[in-house]
């Protein structure tokens, strides 16, 4: 099996599953907090509904076995990283602009800091799964 076709497979079917599930629990977190008090804490909200949507795209890109997919999710991947570790630290700097966490809030405490984690697996896995390794 080539390492383009592997991507889906194994642990990266894992890595997959928990970027869905994470994808629905900060949507679904965002989605509520967002209806019913945007005002509160409008950057931390604004900033789960943009991890969310990282989340699912990247559920959707790591596992599609292309060239041009495994660059989307290279890229994600890069962007959820700097995100959490920009996020966290601003959460730790400045703690007033976060008056409600987020899912990259201290990165990623409120999830067992899987937020942190999980960008740096899917790095891992997409450097193993590289299109030209094949």
């Amino acid at each position: 099996m080539d390492t383009m076709s592997a991507r889906g497979t194994g642990p990266g079917r894992i890595l997959v599953m928990v970027y869905a599930i994470f994808a629905l629990a900060a949507g679904a977190r965002a989605g509520v907090q967002i209806a019913t008090k945007l005002q509160h804490a409008p950057v931390a909200y604004v900033l789960s509904a943009v991890a969310a949507l990282i989340y699912l795209l990247n559920a959707i890109f790591l596992g599609r076995a292309s060239a041009s997919s495994w660059r989307v999710a290279r890229a994600l991947c890069l962007v959820e990283l700097v995100g959490v570790l920009a996020v966290g630290t601003a959460s730790l700097v400045v703690p007033q602009e976060f008056p409600d966490a987020t899912v990259w809030s201290r990165f990623g405490i409120g999830y067992g800091f899987v937020p942190l984690v999980l960008p740096i697996l899917g790095l891992a896995w997409l450097g193993r799964t590289r299109p030209d390794r094949g």
